[in-house]
């Protein structure tokens, strides 16, 4: 599996499930285990490459806005998430968080930015499929801190300044 079938896998699941992300979950698990098992592993390995880019402060910031707070479990969650949007929505977020104001349409914290399923998916289909756990992918996990420039992300005001259009339209304040 190259990029391009890893994000029309991921845009084709999201598009049928109407952006539930538990629905795409399962649909992405289902889609997989029609695959052979080292095609799901690409796909683990797309996805997991996407998630620790993911790791970055601003990209913290964002969900901390998003859901008035986010804790290490809620990051983690919105990361799996936010590669479930796509390609265009992801990349323009690792790009620029603050673009999330306009990359996202509504976003209802009771079912938007959970997607903790979706970073199973492959997992699951590959256990399906031969019985065993997923073997590691050899791709190193992004250490201690996230990229890029710490700020307190329980500050309103730091998050209002540094994020003014997701702030406006998602920000408690």
């Amino acid at each position: 599996m190259d990029e391009t079938e890893f994000w029309e896998l991921i845009d084709a699941t999201r598009e049928e499930a109407e952006g539930d992300p538990e629905e795409q979950a399962d649909l992405l698990v289902e889609r997989l285990t029609r695959l052979d098992p080292d095609s799901v592993l690409d796909y683990a390995r797309h996805f997991e490459a996407r998630f620790n880019r993911a790791y970055l402060w601003d990209l913290w910031g964002a969900a901390a806005v998003l859901f008035g707070g986010a804790g290490e479990e809620t990051f983690d969650s919105f990361r799996c998430w936010l590669i479930g949007q796509g390609r265009e929505v992801y990349e323009g977020a690792v790009h620029d968080p603050d673009a999330l104001a306009e990359l996202l349409g509504d976003f209802d914290v009771e079912i938007d930015g959970d997607g903790e399923e979706i970073g199973f998916a492959a997992d699951e289909a590959y256990e399906q499929l031969t019985g065993g756990e997923t073997p590691d992918l050899g791709i190193p996990m992004p250490g201690g801190e996230p990229s890029g420039t710490p700020f307190d992300l329980g500050d309103d005001e730091v998050l209002a300044a540094r994020f003014p259009r997701l702030w406006e339209r998602f920000g408690t304040a």
